[in-house]
Parts: structure tokens; sequence; C-alpha cells
């Protein structure tokens, strides 16, 4: 049986909306009629009528509320999904000089995302739109696998192209996914929300790398579990409190290790793998928290030993597969590497990465990653030059997209290199760097 055509939302809308931190149809009508009242406008609007909008049935908004959304999201109805009434005309131009005035209006003023991370624009919410509205070609017997194939190749864009490519798919991912569950029978709705969990917290992921607000990344954490919950899947639950943990600031290392643990010792069991990175991010946070190297250590031990319990992947590593199956051994010693260096240890971290990162065993993201933190080993262990090198190596791979961990970590290491900014290298790798901040 086809998916009902109301079962989709109106994708541009649902984008705007919580980009601009209007997470729920709720918050949105709160602040629909906060900005009427600043208008002076007396119409209001309840829940339904933002549902309505959000659904199929996005039909033309009346003259106040035209005046209202316009003021909210800076931008013309028609860039929000909604479709403006045909009118009767005696001619019938092809519509080109307005088709192009349009586009150039939404590269300016899409979604008035300007000062917003990430930013969407005209490119973007094509992919968004073309991966919700494509869902419809599919009975729903046929819409899990499409959806979970749409997931993985988004992840994939994302290790590839950063987040800003990936992000607009993966939310029109997920608005399908939300507007399908409501419609379909209970079997297959626990199936989507089982995906959905896994959507939900890419989408968490994607929203860091970009440098999003924190309340933004929060609510697709808070999602993802919220999902888990429901659908049983305590180790799914688990394993967001794990990324949780790795996207904490290192100035809240008591956070960190909180939820790190909490992956750990709560009512769930992580497999093997998520498992291992669980006490490797526990380790990090006690090596920031400033506990003794032999305990830092000795966490990092019980990660071995939950590494090894692990059998070997069956396939290639996708986002929707089994938990964490991408975490490698290599993977393992890269980050020990970084626990190492927050705990002071700056030899014996340039040491690990040094061997580790030798080999062909990352992709470009994670390679950036790890280059990066040995860059900034390298300058804690008093090899200024290697390590201005090593960051002009990691600066080559994130800047075209722009990975916004690796830039984080590249520019804890230039304020490592400021005593040093005399030197070609170190020099010519800030002056790189700030480039790259004013493109």
């Amino acid at each position: 049986m086809p998916v009902p055509e109301h079962a989709f939302a109106n994708w541009r809308l649902v984008a705007a909306r919580v980009e601009r931190g209007w997470h729920t149809q709720e918050d949105f009508t709160a602040a629909y009629d906060d900005t009427a009242r600043e208008l002076g406008e007396q119409a209001r609007i309840s829940v339904r009528q933002v549902r309505r909008w959000e659904s199929g049935e996005s039909t033309w908004p009346n003259r106040d509320a035209r005046r209202v959304l316009e003021e909210m999201f800076g931008c013309p109805l028609e860039d929000l999904g909604f479709r403006r009434p045909a009118r009767p005309t005696g001619r019938r131009p092809d519509g080109s000089e307005e088709k192009l005035e349009e586009r150039d209006v939404r590269r300016r003023t899409f979604l008035g995302l300007a000062d917003a991370a990430p930013v969407l624009d005209l490119d973007a919410l094509d992919h968004l739109t073309a991966a919700a509205h494509g869902a419809r070609r599919y009975d729903e017997g046929e819409l899990l696998g499409h959806l979970r194939t749409a997931l993985d190749d988004a992840a994939r864009a994302d290790g590839l192209a950063g987040p800003h490519e990936a992000l607009p798919t993966v939310l029109g991912i997920l608005a399908a996914i939300n507007s399908a569950a409501r419609t379909t029978a209970p079997g297959l709705r626990r199936e989507l929300l089982v995906l959905g969990a896994r959507g939900a917290e890419l989408a968490a992921w994607l929203h860091h790398d970009a440098g999003a607000p924190a309340p933004s990344v929060a609510y697709w954490h808070h999602q993802a579990k919220e999902w888990a919950t429901l659908t049983g899947d305590g180790a799914m639950h688990a394993y967001v409190l794990l990324r949780q943990a790795q996207a904490t600031d290192r100035t809240d290392a008591a956070r960190m290790l909180d939820l790190a643990r909490a992956a750990t010792t709560g009512p769930w069991t992580l497999p093997p793998r998520p498992r291992a990175e669980a006490f490797q991010q526990q380790a990090r946070a006690l090596a920031l928290t400033g506990a003794r190297i032999e305990e830092v250590a000795r966490t990092l031990d019980q990660a071995h030993t939950a590494l090894g319990q692990a059998a070997p992947p069956s396939g290639p590593a996708s986002c929707t597969g089994p938990l964490g199956d991408g975490y490698t051994n290599q993977r393992l010693m890269a980050q020990s590497a970084i626990c190492y260096r927050e705990a002071g240890q700056s030899e014996r971290a340039v040491s690990l990465f040094g061997e580790h990162l030798a080999t062909a065993a990352f992709a470009p993201r994670d390679r950036a990653f790890f280059t990066a933190q040995y860059s900034g080993a390298l300058v804690a262990a008093g090899e200024p030059d290697e390590a201005a090198g090593a960051a002009m190596e990691a600066l080559a791979l994130a800047a075209g997209t722009r990975f916004g961990q690796v830039l984080a970590e590249l520019h804890r290491t230039a304020a490592d290199l400021a005593p040093y900014a005399h030197r070609p290298a170190a020099r010519e790798f800030r002056q790189r760097l700030g480039d790259l901040a004013v493109t």
C-alpha cells in the first residue's frame, strides 16, 4: 500500500523551524504569537495549524499570517514551502527571468540563516526535499529499505564532503520517518523509529561538527534517546550517551566522564566495539580531570579487553549496521594517543601517533582529525616546526570540507604555536588557517 500523501511534511518549513531553534511545533507556535504581538497583529495560531502547514496541506496563509511568517524567517513564503494561489493570466511567459531572480534571492537570504551554522543553501535544500519526497515512490514494504540506504549514503557523504553536504538529506530522512511512523502499521512503525534513532544521532553529530549551537545538538541527542527508549533499544540509548560524551567540550570533563561511564554501567549492554570506545572516552575524561596516569592506563586496558571480545565485522561499517562496527584497534590506538596528550604525556602521544598514522587505516576525516591532534602533541613535545608541518597536512584535508572538529583542533594548535610565530613554518600555518576563517 502506498504511503499516504499527507504523511509527508513540508520539508522547507520543518527545516527552517528546526534550524531557527524552534524544535517542536509548540515552540514555533509560541514564537509566532510573540511575533504577532510585536507586529500588532491580532491573529494567533494553534499547534493544529502548524501541523497543517507542515503536512502536505501547505495552503497559502492569510495576509496577517504571511506578514508574521515573513518577519520570523526573513524570506519569501515560497522558500518555506507554501504555494501561492495561481492567478488567471492572458499570457504565458517562460518565467526565466523570474526564476533567476528567485534563485538569487534564495542564495542571499535563504531561511535567514546567515549567522547560523550550518547554512542550508539552495543546493542543500534540493538534497533535503529530494530525500524526503523521494520516499513517496515506495510502498510501505519498501520504504524502510529506501530510508536505510539513503541514511547510509548521507553518512558516507559526510565522511567525504563534510556535514554541510549531508545534513539537509538527513533532516529530510528524519522528517519522512517521523511523518510515516504516524500512519503506518505498528511493526513497521517500530522499525522506522529504530532507524530514526540512528538518524537522529547522526543529525546531532552533523550539527556538532558544523558548529551549530549546543541546544541544536542536544535536541537531536534527546530525540535519538527518545526513539531508542520507545523501541526498547537499550544499546542505542547507551551509544547516544557515548556520543554525547564525545560532543562534550573538553572544559567540562566531569560531565564527559559521567556520560561515558553511564554508557557502560547503565541498565543496558553495549556491544564490544562501542563499549571499547566508551572506555576510551572515560580514559580521556579522566586525563582531563587530572587523574593519575595509572588510572588512565587501566581504563585504556579495559577498552582493549572489550575490543578483544568483538567478533570480526561481517562487512563494511555503515550508519545503519551493527553499532560501532567501524571501531578498530588502529582507531583505539590513535584515540589512546589523544588520552596521553590530555594527560600531559606528550612524548608518548607523539610516539603512538607517529606509529599509527603511518598506516593507511584511516579515512580522510579521521586522518585529518588525528593529524590535527598529533600537531598539538608535537608542540607540547617541543617540536614546533614538525607540529606546523602536521597541522598543514591536516588543514589540507579539512579546508574544503570544513570538518568542524578538525578545524577546532587546528585552532588549538595555532594558539599553542603562538610563542613560535616568528618561525617560518608556524607563521605560514597560522596565516593559512587565518585566511580560511575569512573565506
